[in-house]
């Protein structure tokens, strides 16, 4: 059994704009869980899929390059499958994933973080508001600032590679980035907004659902389904994606599992 390492491939799709340079009740509101079976695990749907050329892979099991995302994946909750994951660890601490459910820890494995998340999806009859406030994209050239911005914000794990998953978009003022989201996971029908995050300093000025909706327009302009993934309790966010529309699907489960002696 081989183990594969695919090259980033040059030719991924891109987002065009067109710029000009108290608490609350947390509402979850459960679509049709006829939508596609793919949505339950998608990190393997995306590297067996539209991003396959982002896997580090074997058999029954497959993780991005960890450069780019920390994420693994595996085909099912078998021994085959968590043994393909060991075989691909490659010096990292723990093994991160997105399960369909909380599961007991497998034979040679333990847990060190377990957390439900919510799977997010817009519905394809919720409009959208575009209100955009001097949108750019984002590119290489701006991966440190990215990165620092991430750093600032804590929107979610953020490699020197992430920015190249998908389009990422941002908003500046007075030539420093402020704000930035971008596309993170593709599976066939689904593209997943994530690193939706805006400086402490310039929140509540309206720039996280100008950078979400102008991104799930560009995914539905590509013929795909707007997907993100959010902590229950992250009731800020959560609040804002349902006042835009986004449904919860399902919920996830977010385990990290370290080798059993690690």
């Amino acid at each position: 059994m081989g183990i594969i390492a695919n090259t980033p491939d040059p030719k991924r799709a891109h987002f065009t704009m067109a710029s000009d340079s108290g608490e609350s009740g947390v509402r979850t509101t459960f679509i049709s869980a006829a939508m596609s079976t793919a949505l339950d695990n998608p990190v393997w749907h995306a590297l067996r899929g539209p991003q396959a050329f982002w896997a580090i892979a074997a058999t029954h099991a497959a993780r991005f390059m960890p450069e780019a995302a920390p994420f693994f994946a595996i085909d099912g909750a078998t021994k085959d499958a968590y043994d393909d994951a060991a075989r691909i660890l490659d010096g990292a601490p723990e093994a991160r994933f997105f399960r369909p459910a909380a599961e007991p820890a497998p034979s040679g494995w333990r847990k060190t973080f377990e957390k439900p998340i919510l799977q997010m999806v817009l519905p394809a009859d919720v409009p959208l508001a575009l209100e955009v406030p001097r949108l750019c994209a984002l590119g290489a050239d701006d991966a440190p600032e990215m990165l620092a911005l991430a750093e600032r914000t804590k929107p979610g794990p953020f490699g020197p590679k992430t920015h190249a998953l998908g389009a990422f978009i941002g908003i500046r003022r007075g030539g420093q980035l402020i704000a930035m989201a971008g596309e993170r996971f593709r599976l066939p029908g689904y593209v997943e907004i994530s690193a939706v995050a805006v400086d402490p300093s310039q929140r509540g000025r309206g720039y996280g659902r100008a950078l979400t909706s102008a991104l799930a327009a560009g995914i539905r302009a590509q013929g795909s389904v707007p997907l993100l993934h959010v902590f229950p309790d992250n009731t800020a966010a959560l609040t804002l994606y349902e006042s835009i529309g986004f449904r919860t699907r399902t919920e996830l489960t977010i385990v990290w599992l370290a080798r059993a002696g690690a």
